[in-house]
């Protein structure tokens, strides 16, 4: 039986299985509403910048077979219940999105012999095997949705060679998760908002520049969180429109005017508009967020303290060379263009730095996808005035605040990747997920884990002294540079010195409050013999 109980095992035709992935998606410009639940369409437009698959991305196999005794989905390696709406959020998105696929199924041909392998007509008898994991946090305010539901209904076209064009099948995909329909492009997106008029067939994603048209876009991602957030995108966005008086002013007067002005800033490169208005939609998108009755609350203290970080760092250079923006969870993606991306880094890094500071090869890879640019860039020294401007913030560095670092930029549209079996996802033998992608059914702990790309779960970092101690040290001497600026240099010991003292002080602690705890251990000792 297979794991989690379901259908027999049973060997597939490798000819009737497709595996593909998807990248996410990041809105500059935000939607935040639903006109129509049923559809799933926004209460306005929105663009977004693709990212980057190769650092970022979902990957999806497909399997169809007649031995397979119903459809079934694997999601980061736990079994979710499609048949059954009220256990989880994905089983009646999934159904509609299979549902909707299976309508355009064509006849499936071998590329190689021009065999008629399923007629359209019998694609009825067949049950679908999905198997799908995310290379990045789930839930966490990086669109993860956005990649996988892409994900889900690219590779359902490749296995019944759908014939409609991607515009077309991202009005199914966007019925899944709404910014899904972005993520079957590259570059930069537009989601139409469409018209009940149209019955929503207009709702629909379409290209309007690809990844070749600004390749010196680069962005930072911190995370400050890898944890599902407390309220889901859909129940905020439902409360939002019931609520929000603010909400709807901005679908009304502000966003068709944001849309033109960034679309028309893309284009030009003109990277100050561009980060200017990406910013302040993103501000307006967490103020409606606040303006909803109860508020919600997706950012958190290191979220604020990143967006007064990058207005630091963009008034120190006199420009924007930064722009911020959060969708729904604390998760900064900041954009900058390549030439300032490793100062930018530097900086953000002398404030987050990692919770491992250890000095082994491999240090920082479960820290960041790109572990060599970030030992660079924390060993690049930042200018003193740029240090003394984001310290006029408040912030002070505190070891493992930012959970990790990604660092990706613009990115292309769905790929293929049938090639072998090694990039499928499931058994040729079982029809089942592979080994490493099976978990208990709970959320796998990261702490002594690794993830399927084989990186060590952040948490599980901090766990030796030396690690410790390296990251106290640090933050210890950024305290001190800081007092040296305000008292002078000749007045304030080195870190080392203080180190010594503390370890000296806690020594002599140890020893007099433990010598203590023995003389009275054998002082009631002395005094119950005695009394014997």
């Amino acid at each position: 039986q297979a794991a989690g109980g379901g259908s027999t095992m049973a060997a597939i035709d490798p000819r009737l299985c497709e595996t593909t992935s998807c990248p996410t998606n990041i809105a500059c410009i935000k939607y935040w509403g639903k006109a129509d639940r049923k559809f799933n369409t926004p209460i306005n437009s929105s663009v977004s910048v693709t990212l980057n698959q190769d650092d970022l991305r979902a990957i999806t196999t497909v399997v169809a077979s007649k031995d397979f005794s119903s459809d079934r989905l694997w999601l980061n390696g736990e079994e979710l219940d499609i048949n059954d709406v009220s256990k989880n959020s994905h089983a009646k998105r999934f159904q509609t999105c299979l549902l909707e696929m299976r309508k355009l199924a064509e006849d499936r041909i071998d590329p190689n012999t021009g065999d008629v392998l399923v007629r359209k007509e019998d694609w009825s008898q067949y049950r679908i095997h999905v198997v799908s994991r995310n290379t990045f946090p789930t839930a966490a305010g990086l669109a993860s949705s956005a990649a996988g539901y892409a994900c889900l209904v690219f590779a359902l076209s490749k296995l019944f060679q759908v014939k409609a064009s991607l515009s077309d099948i991202s009005v199914i995909a966007r019925q899944g998760s709404g910014s899904a329909c972005r993520s079957l492009f590259g570059g930069f997106v537009k989601w139409e908002q469409g018209t009940a008029a149209a019955n929503w067939q207009d709702s629909r994603a379409v290209p309007v520049a690809s990844k070749e048209d600004w390749e010196d876009m680069a962005t930072v991602i911190l995370v400050a969180n890898d944890k599902k957030k407390d309220t889901s995108s859909t129940s905020g966005m439902n409360t939002s429109v019931e609520t929000s008086p603010l909400l709807a002013f901005r679908a009304r007067e502000v966003v068709d005017g944001r849309l033109a002005a960034i679309e028309k800033a893309y284009r030009a490169r003109n990277f100050s508009e561009f980060g200017q208005l990406t910013m302040a939609d993103s501000n307006q998108f967490h103020a409606t967020c606040l303006d909803t009755y109860p508020p919600i609350f997706y950012l958190n203290d290191v979220s604020r303290q990143i967006i007064r970080l990058v207005h630091a760092f963009n008034d120190y250079y006199g420009e924007i060379r930064a722009a911020y923006t959060f969708d729904a969870g604390p998760n900064a993606v900041i954009f900058v263009l390549k030439k300032h991306q490793s100062a930018l880094l530097s900086y953000m890094l002398h404030y987050f730095p990692p919770p491992s500071m250890d000095a082994t090869p491999s240090r920082f890879q479960s820290f960041s996808n790109r572990p060599g640019e970030v030992a660079v860039a924390l060993d690049t020294a930042v200018d003193p005035g740029l240090i003394a401007a984001g310290d006029a913030t408040g912030r002070t560095p505190v070891p493992g605040d930012v959970k990790m670092v990604y660092l990706t930029g613009v990115g292309d549209g769905p790929r293929v990747l049938t090639g072998d079996s090694s990039e499928w996802l499931v058994d040729p033998g079982t029809g089942l997920p592979k080994d490493n992608m099976i978990s208990s059914g709970a959320e796998v702990e990261q702490d002594d884990k690794t993830d399927g790309d084989g990186h060590m779960g952040v948490a599980g970092q901090v766990k030796n002294l030396s690690q410790r101690i390296a990251c106290l040290e640090r933050s210890l001497t950024h305290q001190f540079s800081k007092l040296e600026r305000l008292l002078g240099p000749a007045t304030v010991p080195s870190a080392q010195t203080v180190m010594a003292n503390l370890l000296r002080f806690s020594t002599l602690y140890l020893a007099f409050y433990g010598g203590l705890a023995v003389a009275s251990s054998f002082a009631k000792g002395a005094s119950w013999k005695w009394r014997k």
